[in-house]
């Protein structure tokens, strides 16, 4: 077994990629919350037998690099043996904030006495307590935003561990929606067991372990090959966070990226020193943004993997922004800094690869969180939502208007199903007109949506880019910032880019997001052929 065959490569490849996607098809179709169920805001994975990534099907980048981490952490403090499952959400073992929660499991043929490979999936819980409905607030310690999970089991034996869900579901809001989300993550690693096992029955764990190591080696080829094509060199660039919710404003992210031959260094040396407010990025979060924007260089369907990892070498400095500290609040740096994290990166990339870089993107997730108790249905309810805004324009084309971006992938909600599930009514829905970057291509629009709140609700709002906009490249103009707009009693009233407020019954929130920065100079165009 020492020649690789492609054509069993592409099999395998694509045997492993589904099995991932399947994974995240059942977890949507046994969740309870909108958020996941919806929005699809989780990622599954497939990990060998050491823990190094084999797949991940085409869920959300930002748990690209940090989920590894995650079960790296539980095979050294709490491994999960035969039957069993483990849990964790601690950003400081390789989570990215506390609403994320990873449930991993081995996949051991009857026979075999340690596991050939485990199945991962992650997802994001509406509600893990804390301070705020919603559990994304404006913190200022990690010990405000919710429920710690530590590596431990959460099934053995095939049952789950009463004691162990009763310990979370007591300390949320919504305890039947979080059990029900739990129960789905632990039947979506049950079918990627099965699936799993399928495939080494079929093919046999000799070959099926073969080709997963041929995969990852696969990938590190092409991953070496993208960066040797790029000029060796140092490329810099740096940008700013608004604020952090507290009173620290112009939080800088700073990166000089290397090239030597096939390998890529990415220096975050220069980065804010961590600050109080909610967001710090722990490593995991900063490595997520850096393989995402790398893997943006490569072929679609390149296999996500370990193999991405080998040549490129992260440089951060503990307790900055971009590798904060325990017990640093860090509930928007999942969300908000790695967007600002990758908007230097390719601010960087785009002096050594300008073809393939689109300007600024939005740079935010304009993340809604909101709870109270609906009178209507008579129980707490607790909801999270991202916007979408403007992409960044590119060389070729103008950027896509009111779509989510960059370390999000998740869809947008349905007005049907949050005005049948919450006590909202949403007043608008529509693109934010002129708000993209202008040049020779224009960016992308942002979203313009107005909730309004049937009954006494508390909000938490955590965005980005209401001061600093997102850029535009090679001439190209900036997109509008976004705005956040509390409507009361008919007059409008200005909030800042992170806010918490309890609303009365009939306030409205409207949220408009920023868009792209443009490409190129305007005075490029030429006719209407070029405006079309």
């Amino acid at each position: 077994m020492e020649k690789i065959d492609p054509i069993q490569l592409e099999i395998f490849k694509n045997l492993f990629s589904s099995i991932a996607e399947e994974m995240g098809y059942t977890l949507k179709r046994t969740s309870f919350s909108p958020n996941i169920k919806e929005r699809r805001d989780y990622s599954c994975a497939i990990f060998d037998c050491k823990g190094d990534m084999v797949s991940q099907a085409a869920h959300i980048p930002v748990h690209l690099g940090s989920m590894p981490m995650s079960v790296k952490a539980i095979l050294q403090e709490c491994p999960p043996s035969k039957n069993s499952m483990a849990i964790v959400n601690d950003p400081f073992r390789g989570g990215t904030h506390l609403p994320d929660v990873t449930i991993i499991a081995p996949v051991f043929l009857n026979e075999s006495k340690n596991p050939l490979f485990y199945v991962a999936n992650r997802a994001h819980h509406s509600d893990i307590g804390g301070m705020t409905a919603g559990s994304m607030p404006i913190s200022t310690s990690i010990f405000q935003e919710g429920v710690i999970i530590p590596p431990l089991l959460l099934v053995r034996d095939n049952e789950i561990d009463e004691s162990v869900l009763r310990l979370i579901t007591s300390n949320v809001r919504t305890t039947e929606e979080r059990r029900g989300d739990f129960k789905a993550q632990v039947m979506a690693n049950n079918i990627g067991i099965r699936r799993m096992r399928e495939t080494i029955d079929k093919y046999g764990a000799e070959l099926t372990s073969f080709y997963a190591k041929a995969l990852q080696e696969y990938t590190e080829n092409i991953t070496r090959r993208t960066i040797k094509d790029i000029k060796d060199g140092v490329y810099e660039f740096e940008d700013y966070l608004d604020d952090d919710g507290i009173g620290i404003e112009s939080i800088k992210i700073k990166v000089a990226i290397r090239i030597e031959e096939d390998n890529l260094i990415a220096d975050f040396s220069g980065s804010s020193k961590q600050v109080m407010g909610s967001v710090n990025a722990v490593e995991a979060i900063t490595l997520s943004a850096l393989i995402y924007s790398v893997r943006c260089l490569m072929p679609e369907d390149l296999p996500t993997n370990e193999g991405i990892f080998k040549p490129i070498k992260l440089i951060t400095e503990k307790g900055s922004v971009v590798n904060a500290e325990f017990p640093a609040a860090v509930a928007g740096g999942n969300v908000e800094t790695s967007q600002r994290i990758v908007d230097v990166i390719l601010g960087a990339l785009s002096n050594a690869v300008p073809d393939k870089i689109c300007a600024a993107s939005q740079g935010t997730m304009n993340n809604i969180a909101l709870g109270g108790f609906d009178h209507y249905r008579k129980k707490n309810f607790a909801y999270y939502e991202t916007i979408g805004g403007g992409m960044g324009a590119y060389r070729g084309g103008n950027g896509e208007s009111a779509i989510h971006s960059h370390m999000t992938n998740t869809l947008n909600t349905p007005i049907e199903a949050l005005e049948y599930d919450y006590p909202i009514l949403i007043r608008e829905y529509s693109i934010r007109k002129n708000s993209g970057g202008n040049g020779e291509y224009k960016g992308g629009n942002g979203i313009v949506r107005e909730i309004q709140f049937l009954t006494d609700t508390e909000v938490t709002v955590l965005s980005e880019r209401r001061k600093y906009s997102p850029y535009g490249i090679f001439g190209g103009g900036s997109g509008l910032c976004g705005r956040n707009i509390v409507i009361r009693k008919g007059k409008y009233e200005d909030r800042a880019g992170k806010f918490y407020e309890k609303m009365n019954s009939e306030d409205i929130l409207r949220i408009e997001t920023p868009g792209g920065g443009g490409y190129g100079s305007a005075e490029k165009k030429n006719g209407d052929a070029d405006l079309k």
